[in-house]
């Protein structure tokens, strides 16, 4: 036990960011645009800042829009090394705007 014990003091403590999901087509993986403010060193200005990250969802429960909080994880594969967490806010089917193309009518 006392193994055990020692190894969870020396993880620590895990990243958690929120942001907004972009892209869910891949099975059980969503990215997930954060955006920051970052100040710039000479000019002391706000300047906006993203970066996409690959998120492990083992249920496909994200949609596009979803605003989820994500925690940072082992490296599950190649580029996914974060897991979500929550989904704060999910989005209505109606608010996004899907273009249904109509077939022509000959």
């Amino acid at each position: 036990m006392k193994q055990k014990e020692v190894r969870m003091r020396e993880r620590g403590v895990r990243k958690k960011m929120s942001g907004v999901v972009v892209r869910s087509s891949i099975d059980k993986t969503t990215v997930v645009v954060v955006n920051r403010l970052k100040k710039h060193s000479s000019y002391e200005k706000y300047i906006r800042r993203h970066s996409k990250y690959l998120v492990h969802d083992p249920m496909n429960r994200c949609q596009i829009g979803d605003k989820v909080r994500i925690v940072e994880c082992r490296p599950i594969s190649k580029n996914k090394r974060w897991q979500l967490l929550e989904i704060i806010e999910k989005t209505e089917l109606n608010k996004i705007d899907v273009k249904i193309e109509q077939p022509l009518e000959q």
